[in-house]
């Protein structure tokens, strides 16, 4: 049988991704709905939590199932759930329902954006040994920047066709692109290696080829310290970055008086900065490694945090906000490489979905505290420093997850000399 096209699996990665990452266009939605339907904004909200929710449930109870059946059954289920989701919400408008738009756009779509978003990721990592930070990136990139294009495809179909009809559309059309994304999508054959490293076998342009630590099955993984390092790190990262995501608008208004049309603007360009993150990041961590550029994460967000309050000048806060997107985009691409450095890539896409769930969590923890903090504290200076303290945390794990990752080399370069002996 002919080897399949690692590029083309990518590139199917890629038409996956940019399907269900039109969840985080939902806000297009926002006031069509207020006034077509007469709901709240809390009330419309809801709908976009509930499906990061059960994307991060939905990825942690469907990762087995992705290494069991494979990419192509995944992905044929994600398109199935994703695209009935999405076409149910144009019916739950239809009959006015708001619970039946819980049901079909948070929960059945939520299901499908988890095992859509594990699938592909865990395929990559098993395709490009060599350039695992890369591959993983462009798939979610595709994520990052897939509500920049569909916004204005669903701006022109709620004004041209209505909501309902739009959702209908939307349904069909993500249908048909995860279902034949999913169908190219299959794990290399067992012992398979990238054609430049055949000869070498250990290296490939100039990123030198690893070995894993070890080849873990995902409950095996969940009991180690550094699965809970990086779980943590996840969440911190993402928490701070949802955090700043909700409330961009009206902190760069109060703090540095940016007009209502400038923090618009800045607010649409972060979404730049948080889709480019996620592959530049990525790549340069196959060159530095995993556990660099996540100290440099937390170390430049440490900073970050601490000076936004301080900042008076609106282009040097803009630049600061589009730094920590970048962060919070890097967070998300280089967390599957760094998950098959660790635990190899035996069971990937269960342990990724496992470690997903603290995205789920992180997306209703965000919001909330940063309200919380903002109403508590009487501004957005407090909360910002709180952000940066939290962040020496996660800057902390960062490093103590070094000892175990060198302890367990230490540990393999000790049975590779008895094994030779």
């Amino acid at each position: 049988m002919k080897t399949k096209n690692r590029w083309l699996i990518a590139l199917s990665a890629v038409g996956i991704h940019l399907s269900i990452g039109s969840v985080y266009a939902w806000s297009v939605f926002t006031k069509p709905l207020q006034h077509e339907m007469g709901w709240g904004l809390k009330e419309i909200s809801l709908t976009f939590s509930l499906a990061i929710l059960f994307l991060g449930l939905s990825a942690a109870f469907l990762g087995h199932f992705v290494e069991k059946f494979g990419p192509r059954a995944a992905g044929t289920l994600s398109a199935v759930f994703f695209g009935t989701g999405v076409a149910g919400a144009g019916l739950a408008i239809q009959l006015e329902s708001l619970m039946l738009l819980y049901f079909f756009y948070g929960m059945i779509a939520g299901i499908g954006l988890g095992v859509g978003y594990i699938t592909p990721v865990s395929t990559l990592v098993k395709w490009f040994p060599d350039r695992r930070g890369l591959a993983t990136g462009l798939a979610i990139m595709g994520f990052g920047f897939a509500a920049m294009i569909a916004s204005p495809i669903m701006n022109f179909l709620i004004e041209n066709y209505g909501i309902s009809n739009t959702f209908y559309i939307l349904g069909a059309c993500y249908f048909v692109i995860i279902f034949c994304s999913a169908q190219y999508l299959a794990p290399p054959k067992q012992g398979w290696i990238p054609k430049g490293m055949q000869s070498t076998g250990k290296t490939s342009g100039n990123v030198k080829l690893k070995e894993d630590l070890r080849q873990l099955t995902a409950n095996e993984a969940v009991k180690t310290r550094e699965f809970w390092a990086l779980w943590l790190m996840l969440f911190i990262n993402i928490t701070c970055g949802i955090a700043i995501l909700a409330v961009a608008s009206p902190m760069a208004q109060e703090l540095v008086g940016m007009s209502a049309a400038g923090a618009a603007t800045m607010v649409g360009v972060m979404g730049l900065f948080n889709g480019g993150g996620r592959i530049v990041w990525a790549t340069i961590s196959d060159y530095i490694g995993r556990p660099n550029v996540y100290t440099l994460f937390f170390a430049l967000q440490v900073v970050a945090f601490f000076l936004l309050p301080n900042l008076t000048v609106g282009l040097l806060f803009s630049i600061t906000v589009y730094l920590i997107m970048t962060c919070y985009g890097g967070g998300f691409s280089s967390n599957p490489a760094y998950i098959g450095d660790l635990f190899g890539t035996k069971q990937l896409g269960a342990i990724h979905g496992y470690i997903l769930t603290a995205w789920a969590a992180a997306g209703l923890a965000g919001p909330i505290f940063v309200s919380w903090v903002r109403e508590t504290t009487g501004s957005y200076q407090g909360t910002l420093v709180i952000f940066s303290g939290i962040f020496v945390l996660a800057l902390a794990v960062s490093l103590l997850i070094r000892l175990d990752i060198r302890k367990l080399r230490e540990a393999n370069e000790k049975q590779m000399v008895k094994n030779a002996g």
